[in-house]
């Protein structure tokens, strides 16, 4: 079974093959282009750089794994919830359609953040947790920042529970407003960090939580206020990855002690950061993406098509 996958974000045009044969993943994707200063795209120029884009991540993903297509599989709208929806999505909605009806072959949508736990699950070598079971899965990118209970069965995903989420500002945008006040490229993700990791006071941070709920809008005021006193800028990017952990961390306590002791997985671009991966790894023993993975992609989505076919067999 040879499934493509396909994921048309707001950030990133990706495709992905996955063969269920030999377990291997190929992937193509590329940032899409943003402005100088820019903190992102307008949907309608998303939609623009995908058109121009997704063509170019077929021709270079099928040089790595030429041959057939046995399934396709397409992220479609964000969040698996009534009226989620995104623009974007619709380029590989459209192209997908497109090869299913050319190659005759089946066609399986999906949201994107069910391809963001998919892609997490195979990376960390968890891909057995689709089999059956609940697990508690955070999704933390530029779009959301949720707390989510995951219940799978039969190589698929079966529902998706937002249980916690933030009530105002999401993880990456936060990471890219006090990357932009540092005059760091968008997406900041990367250079923050690493201009975190230059710092080694210790930094004192108090998130703000409401149960499972959190507010993150307090980290871009913080933050202003600490480059105004003249805080070292490698200071400022640690309290903002700090002030993200300690609110991950809070709402995972509250989801503990409300739904009891399950596996943790963390997704989403945002977990790519080496600081937080390695307090969740070793205070809760969570299972994380690596990094190619946990950036948008399409891996997850080519997986969970290669289920859906496998599971209708």
């Amino acid at each position: 079974m040879r499934a493509l996958g396909i994921d048309t974000s707001n950030y990133t045009c990706s495709t992905a093959l996955y063969d269920s044969e030999t377990g291997q993943m190929f992937m193509a994707k590329q940032l899409l282009p943003t402005p100088e200063g820019a903190l992102g795209l307008r949907q309608s120029q998303a939609v623009f750089e995908h058109v121009k884009l997704l063509g170019q991540m077929m021709d270079k993903l099928f040089a790595q794994a030429p041959g057939r297509v046995d399934a396709v599989g397409v992220s479609t709208r964000p969040r698996s919830a009534q009226g989620s929806y995104m623009p974007c999505f619709l380029t590989g909605a459209m192209a997908a359609q497109c090869l299913s009806a050319a190659l005759g072959v089946p066609k399986h949508d999906f949201s994107h953040q069910q391809g963001h736990i998919a892609a997490a699950l195979y990376s960390a070598e968890k891909t057995d947790w689709l089999t059956a079971g609940r697990f508690l899965a955070f999704h933390v990118s530029g779009g959301t920042t949720d707390c989510l209970l995951v219940t799978t069965g039969n190589c698929s995903i079966e529902s998706i529970e937002l249980v916690g989420s933030s009530l105002d500002l999401k993880a990456g945008q936060a990471v890219d407003r006090v990357g932009g006040m540092l005059g760091l490229p968008f997406p900041s993700g990367p250079s923050l960090e690493q201009l975190a990791l230059r710092c080694t006071d210790k930094i004192k941070v108090k998130p703000t939580l409401k149960g499972i709920d959190c507010c993150l809008s307090g980290v871009e005021n913080k933050c202003a206020k600490l480059l105004s006193e003249g805080a070292p800028q490698e200071y400022v990017a640690r309290f903002c990855i700090e002030y993200i952990q300690a609110t991950l961390e809070g709402m995972l306590k509250a989801a503990k002690a409300e739904y009891g002791e399950l596996p943790l997985l963390f997704a989403g671009g945002v977990m790519s950061n080496s600081i937080i991966r390695g307090y969740f790894e070793k205070r809760y023993g969570a299972s994380f993406a690596q990094p190619a993975y946990s950036a948008d992609n399409a891996g997850g989505i080519a997986l969970l098509a290669a289920g859906m076919e496998e599971r209708n067999a």
